[in-house]
């Protein structure tokens, strides 16, 4: 192996490998599986498989091309199934050349769903499924499709179902979208649940200002209920014991005041707490500062806020360049490092970070890491050549995998 890039600030953290997925640096989700990475491409018009078995030197990346005019920009894993998203290639659009346009309006309204367009789609839309029996020799069984945009990312931790946010023809953006995979070579849908305002093909009209963003994230779900994030629509708790027809339990908004962008939520059912990450989407803080908070849910249906993570503030990341804010968290997956007291995450700029929320009113950074700059730049916008540390993924030995969107795959030794 070659000398490791040097990390720009580390504390309490090592980093040990370090892959550039075959000259594919540019990385998203994240799963690690039996030994291997699974690193979906915003860039690069796929998805790639590294051998990290021995994660001081990881393997030659295997590569699988997208459909043309195809994202594959997240995917899950469980056993021997890979979940990959399809979805018109939104960034290579010129629409969204200005990434404001992306994370500030309704992609409905900017690219057209109306229900005539079908015919014409040059791309892929809904979810491709994988037998990785062989890890590095995945093989479609079967195929989800959505008549739309398509799917933007999916929660699936095995068994029958699978949560997806799709954009469906008739619909202003994402929403949530139930998948049966009782025969995964034949899935089904089993339910839907959206916003009210946003199903514009049944005459729904919007409440909401012109330049907020309502669409699903994506949904966490804990035993029945769906913990689901709305961008600029905040957070809403379904109950799913019907997954034919989700029921609504509490929908909060704190935006405004603050700038929106809800992303994450990563539930503690042991101790009825709920962590969300609200994403910067903007450059040098332009729609504010972000912020990861704690609720606490005991009960459903009045989730209170009690803390938020501390900001990083040992440099000065706002004016750094790209995007300095909360993206994702490591989302305690079955067969990965579990914890309701330490929390990782990814801070863009700022790379990754830990936090021990053993007392949830006075959270704690406990660890970070700020990867070197990128060698090369793979983004195809004009971008500033700064690191923007995008998943995280932490495998049961409590070694840290994160992505960047240029910079490849960083392994990383926690300290405790």
């Amino acid at each position: 192996m070659g000398e490791l890039p040097r990390p720009d600030f580390a504390r309490n953290m090592r980093l040990i490998g370090h892959s550039d997925i075959g000259g594919r640096g540019d990385g998203l989700q994240l799963m690690v599986h039996r030994g291997h990475a699974y690193v979906a491409h915003p860039w690069s018009c796929g998805f790639s498989i590294v051998d990290v078995r021995d994660p001081r030197n990881p393997g030659a990346a295997v590569f699988v091309p997208a459909p043309a005019n195809t994202w594959t920009i997240h995917l899950q894993t469980h056993d021997d199934l890979l979940l990959v998203i399809h979805a018109r290639d939104l960034f290579a659009d010129a629409a969204f050349a200005d990434e404001r346009v992306y994370y500030t309006r309704s992609v409905g309204e900017t690219v057209g769903t109306s229900r005539s367009q079908g015919a014409q789609r040059p791309w892929s839309a809904g979810v491709a499924i994988y037998d990785i029996s062989r890890p590095t020799e995945p093989r479609p069984i079967g195929f989800f499709p959505v008549d739309g945009v398509g799917v933007h990312r999916i929660w699936y931790v095995g068994g029958r179902w699978a949560y997806v946010s799709a954009l469906i023809d008739g619909f202003t953006d994402y929403i949530l979208v139930i998948i049966d995979l009782a025969d995964p070579t034949r899935p089904v849908e089993a339910g839907r649940w959206w916003i009210p305002g946003m199903n514009a093909a049944a005459g729904e009209t919007p409440d909401w200002p012109a330049d907020r963003r309502f669409a699903l994230h994506h949904a966490v779900v804990h035993g029945d209920t769906a913990y689901a994030c709305w961008r600029d629509g905040g957070l809403t708790l379904l109950d799913v014991a019907d997954r034919t027809a989700p029921r609504l339990i509490v929908h909060r908004n704190w935006s405004p005041p603050y700038g929106g962008g809800t992303h994450s939520a990563l539930p503690l059912p042991d101790r009825d707490l709920l962590v969300v990450a609200d994403e910067a989407v903007l450059d040098e803080e332009a729609d504010g500062r972000k912020h990861t908070w704690i609720f606490d849910v005991r009960a459903p249906s009045n989730p209170v806020s009690i803390a938020t993570l501390p900001t990083p503030d040992e440099a000065d990341y706002p004016r750094k360049g790209g995007h300095f804010g909360p993206h994702n968290l490591h989302e305690n997956r079955p067969g990965s490092f579990v914890s309701s007291s330490l929390i990782f995450a990814t801070w863009q700029n700022a790379g990754i970070r830990a936090f021990d929320i053993s007392d949830p009113y006075r959270p704690k950074e406990t660890g970070a890491l700020v990867p070197a700059a990128p060698h090369r730049m793979i983004d195809r916008r004009p971008r500033p050549a700064v690191i923007q540390s995008a998943d995280v993924f932490v495998d049961a030995a409590g070694l840290i995998y994160a992505t960047d969107y240029n910079a490849g795959l960083e392994i990383i030794e926690y300290g405790g």
